[in-house]
């Protein structure tokens, strides 16, 4: 047999889409007519890692054209040295500009050959270097010379930042430095300049030596955070001839300005109207009389870079103090936030969502509120004065003024966005900061990829930067309002002086900037908690502020202070209550939670208050077993003296539990088949508890007792899958005593029955406790309690396949364990019949099932987003599990369950479904419970339907695990899509099987 042709290798697989890819790879002799040819497999490997591989290779086939002598040496370097390689290709796949440079200096590309670069402490001797090449010994060059070769050696130091900062993603084995090492490094490199361009300055002004001159950094070089293409703010101070001084300023500006970068010194007294040079004292003056709010936050970065040393220091310790002392200014906190607002107008309106500097949740979001709050807390806090604004950020977080998880997420949101502002300025060298539009695929891949970024969960690069760039920014945006609007700012800003604090108006636009829907009604809340003088108002003074900012946190702020109120005035006189909120912040942080997403944790909370000790310790609260529930149940029972008192204490210790397992459920502390299986069992201790005490009454006014009772838990109760507001579905079975009748011992039976039903289902604020007894025979037109015997003659003579599936779920749950089992053994012929189902009983089935849904859904409901009986739901979930049961479990033992979850993994056990099927039917029951379970405790009443909008799906959707940052809407969607899913299983499992 002839050989099988091997196919040639495309470049394609290398990352080339240019048609034109393979033609420069040959011409490189790195492509043969095979594929790659040998020895090139490292580059090839390298340039399929940059961000963009045509743009990396067109550069290098640049550099091969205009000087074959440096390509030489080029091309036998770029295969052995990993250094070389990962930081020319990082940088000519990424930056046009840079590689523009590299082509018009082939020479350069030597920097980057060595295990290190320049080091930054170097960079301004280098650039001094630079100027000075060629000049007379101990002269400078100047005019254009000077400028030609500052800004030569300019781009060579940044190129070298840029390679540094690139080279890993094309390298793994390379350094990654981190966004702060790059920023300084930029930083660095900023005040290298200008110090060449004072020295150039030096030599091209007369009598230079009549003046000093000092350059105060501002900014983002003050703050030593620099991009890599940005103005460089500057203030200037000046000592002798002025005018001279003047002179030297404004010839720095023209020659950094003409190399490097633009020089601004719009931020000097007076802006571009003012001196451009001032002496300290005429700053002094300036800063005591005129000075406004802006100028002194302002000033919070300011820091000597160049020039004279001396003179940069006095200028900085004359206005530190001033600085500090800003927050102490009438409005204050109302200047800084109108500039805020001014800023951010000034973003046209198109722009917004893509404006990473300026926009809504942009970087200026996180400057803002780190220098608000640092000039507020810095006036004694020496730890916030830096000018730095990730240190600030650190400073704030660890001295407790910001929470530390909002100060890490804030320093990661960033970090993140000035590294996607650095590659967008990398790309042309250009000062932008305006993120792609989501129509700009290209880019997006380019710039995703520059940032390494890679496709996930089938998308692609750009669409995964895309969705990163906007989390971030709905981040940010939350966290600036939580921190920038902080209600009590001005009070801070203002002490001691008691005159100044907050107006009802001011303290009202910060309740709503916090999210707040309705502050007016907040703040009468505030004031009702913190009126007086007493110890309480002092302590709840101290815990609003904190509160507030949880509260603002949640879906129903206004909800949760609301709940707040109530709670601690029903608390009020309890004297540990709010001594737990001072001293436990868990504590404090879960209620708040607690309170702003549900309606029934408060209504139980003020009549089992002890529950909210248990928040500061998770493990008491999610640890208790049903098991030790039950038995602490009943022993208290027991102890009571009456029917009465036994009923009501069982009640009780039914409100604590019911509390503590829904705290555990909210802080996502148990998963939902254990909160399942905990609401049953105290639903089964309560029957038992409740049960004995009454049996023990009718025993005493009888003096006899004239039969056994059981009680048959059916339904959810059997399946120990009940919910926050699930009934009891039950059956009473009795057995008289010897020489008893059967009616007697029915009556006695019937009276301790319908006594359980009465004094549980008793009007009460706590969820009901409702014992239904309507699957029995004849439904409610039959007799409450029936004996055993009677039983066995109904369902031998009446039973209907409905039937039958009821029992599916029964167990025995309270009162006499013997006859209990008895009965079960008497139904397992029913409900597990021999053969199983004919095709008439399975008609049937699916008939009832579909007349159900028909006519139990309530009207004008949504079917995709009921959890019951809509698609894909509980229903669903349920007759597709029973109907295979009845057909199957006389064979298949492991059927023979009352649990839902367990019938499923039988099902796969036994062949009778797949795997993937019965995945799909458990995701959907269980969300199904949960977002059931989740709208009981969200309004404070049963509930079958998911909400479609609103607050109450926010909250549904964060007690299920979504951010606050996260659109509810998703959770919605993905309900539905976890439904629909199941919805098409259930087709084929129940109708076409």
């Amino acid at each position: 047999m002839a050989e099988r042709a091997r196919p040639t290798a495309s470049a394609a697989r290398y990352g080339f889409t240019d048609a034109r890819a393979e033609g420069q790879l040959r011409a490189i002799g790195w492509w043969g007519e095979s594929g790659p040819a040998e020895g090139s497999a490292d580059v090839l490997t390298a340039l399929s890692r940059s961000a963009d591989a045509d743009l990396a290779l067109r550069g290098l086939d640049r550099i091969r054209e205009v000087d074959e002598q440096a390509w030489t040496a080029l091309a036998a370097e770029l295969p052995v040295n990993p250094e070389l390689r990962g930081r020319l290709i990082g940088v000519l796949g990424t930056s046009s500009t840079l590689g523009d440079f590299l082509v018009g200096s082939p020479d350069q590309w030597h920097r980057l050959a060595g295990k290190d670069c320049t080091p930054s402490a170097d960079y301004g001797d280098v650039l001094l270097q630079a100027v000075r090449a060629g000049a007379p010994a101990g002269e400078t060059l100047t005019g254009v010379a000077a400028e030609n070769a500052l800004r030569a050696g300019y781009r060579g130091l940044l190129l070298e930042i840029a390679a540094r900062d690139l080279g890993y993603f094309v390298e793994p084995t390379l350094a990654h430095p981190p966004y702060a090492e790059v920023a300084a490094g930029l930083t660095v490199l900023a005040e290298a300049a200008l110090k060449a361009g004072i020295e150039v300055a030096r030599h091209e002004v007369n009598k230079a030596d009549t003046a000093k001159l000092a350059v105060i950094a501002m900014g983002k070089c003050g703050g030593c955070e620099l991009n890599y293409v940005s103005d460089v703010d500057v203030i200037f101070v000046g000592e002798g001839d002025m005018q001279v001084a003047t002179r030297l300023a404004s010839t720095m500006m023209r020659v950094v300005g003409k190399s490097c970068f633009d020089v601004d010194a719009a931020l000097r007294p007076e802006g571009k109207a003012g001196a451009l040079v001032r002496t300290i004292e005429g700053h002094r003056a300036y800063y005591q009389k005129w000075a406004r709010t802006w100028e002194f936050q302002a000033l919070l970065k300011a820091r000597p870079a160049a020039g004279d040393a001396d003179l940069g220091s006095q200028y900085a310790d004359m206005v530190a103090p001033m600085v500090w002392s800003a927050a102490d200014r009438d409005n204050f906190v109302t200047d800084v936030q109108q500039m805020r607002r001014r800023v951010e107008g000034h973003v046209p309106s198109e722009l917004a969502e893509r404006e990473l500097k300026l926009g809504r949740g942009g970087l200026r979001d996180v400057e803002f509120a780190v220098q608000l709050l640092q000039l507020v807390h810095g006036r004694v806090d020496p730890d916030l004065r830096s000018a730095s604004t990730m240190d600030a950020l650190a400073a704030l977080g660890d001295g407790g003024y910001v929470g530390r998880a909002d100060a890490a997420e804030l320093k990661t949101s960033y970090e993140f966005l000035r590294t996607v502002e650095h590659r967008l300025q990398l790309r042309r060298l250009r000062r932008t900061h305006l993120f792609p539009d989501a129509s700009e695929t290209a880019e997006l891949r380019v710039l995703a990829r520059a940032i390494g970024i890679r496709p996930a969960r089938g998308r692609g690069e750009g669409d995964v930067l895309f969705a990163e760039v906007r989390r971030h920014l709905q981040l940010i945006r939350r966290l600036h309002e939580k921190l920038f609007y902080r209600p009590l700012l001005q009070s801070v800003a203002n002490v001691p002086t008691e005159a100044m604090r907050l107006t009802t108006k001011q303290a009202t636009s910060r309740l709503a900037a916090l999210g707040y829907a309705a502050p007016d009604g907040a703040l009468q809340h505030i004031k009702a908690l913190t009126a007086g003088v007493s110890r309480r108002a002092a302590i709840q003074q101290a815990l609003l502020p904190a509160l507030l900012d949880m509260l603002a946190d949640t879906p129903d702020p206004d909800g949760g202070l609301l709940s707040y109120r109530k709670v601690s005035e029903a608390l009020e006189e309890t004297p540990w209550y709010l001594r737990v909120l001072r001293d436990e912040g868990a504590v404090v942080q879960r209620l708040a939670f607690l309170l702003g997403v549900s309606h029934l944790v408060p209504d139980l909370l003020v009549r089992a208050p002890e529950v909210l000790q248990l928040l500061g310790d998770p493990a008491k609260l999610c640890n208790r077993t049903p098991s030790e529930v039950a038995k602490s149940l009943r022993a208290a029972v027991r102890r009571q003296p009456g029917l009465k008192a036994a009923v009501t204490a069982a009640r009780s210790l039914r409100r604590h539990e019911l509390l503590r397992v829904a705290c555990a459920d909210l802080l996502g502390l148990m998963e939902v088949r254990a909160v399942c299986e905990a609401l049953s069992g105290v639903w089964v201790a309560v029957l038992q508890g409740a049960l004995a005490a009454a049996f023990r009454k009718r025993e005493t006014e009888l003096g006899s007792t004239p039969a056994k009772l059981a009680v048959i838990g059916m339904g959810r109760l059997g399946g120990s899958e009940l919910g926050y507001g699930s009934d009891a579905d039950v059956l009473f079975v009795c057995e008289p005593a010897e020489g008893v009748s059967d009616a007697e011992a029915a009556r006695f039976a019937s009276s301790v029955a319908e006594t359980v039903r009465q004094m549980l289902g008793a009007s009460s604020p706590d969820p009901a406790l409702v014992v239904d007894a309507d699957l029995r025979p004849e439904g409610r037109s039959g007799p409450l309690v029936r004996t055993l015997e009677s039983y066995r003659a109904y369902y031998a003579r009446w039973s209907e396949v409905w039937e039958a599936q009821a029992l599916l779920r029964a167990r025995f749950i309270a009162g006499d364990h013997e006859l209990g089992d008895r009965f079960l053994e008497m139904i397992d012929p029913i409900r597990y019949p021999d053969g199983g189902l004919d095709r008439t009983q399975v008609r049937e089935v699916r008939r009832i099932k579909a007349r159900v849904e028909v006519e139990r859904m309530p009207k004008g409901a949504d079917p995709t987003r009921h959890t019951k009986l809509g698609r894909g739901g509980l229903a669903d979930v349920e007759w597709t599990v029973q109907l295979l049961q009845l057909r199957h479990a006389h064979e298949v033992p492991s059927l023979r369950t009352t649990s839902t979850l367990d019938a499923l993994a039988a099902l796969v056990e036994a062949g009778l479904a797949t795997a993937e099927d019965v995945a799909e039917l458990t995701e959907a029951w269980l969300l199904a419970t949960r977002v059931r379970n989740a709208g009981m405790l969200v309004r404070g009443k049963a509930v079958d339907e998911v909400p479609g909008s609103g607050r109450e799906l926010a909250a549904v959707a964060r007690i299920l695990g979504y951010s606050a940052d996260d659109d509810p809407g998703e959770f919605l969607d993905s309900y539905r899509r976890t439904t629909r899913r199941a919805h098409a299983v259930v087709e084929r499992m129940f109708y076409d099987s």
